[in-house]
């Protein structure tokens, strides 16, 4: 092997070893955003029922 050919797989030993690096600290940094609760106010319009008597039909004053 000669010398060109080791330093340039060094050179890649050492870039996939700091891109696996940096790859696993942001993940483990980060949550999946599945694994987050939901909040209330999140899912209140999907699962909130409009209220029938919000809206009078007969008016009475």
């Amino acid at each position: 092997m000669s010398n060109s050919k080791r330093i340039f797989l060094v050179f890649a030993v050492l870039f996939f070893a700091v891109m696996i690096y940096i790859g696993y600290d942001i993940s483990s940094r980060t949550t999946f955003p599945g694994s987050k609760p939901q909040l209330k106010e999140r899912i209140k319009d999907k699962l909130e029922l409009k209220d029938s008597t919000e809206v009078d039909s007969v008016k009475v004053n």
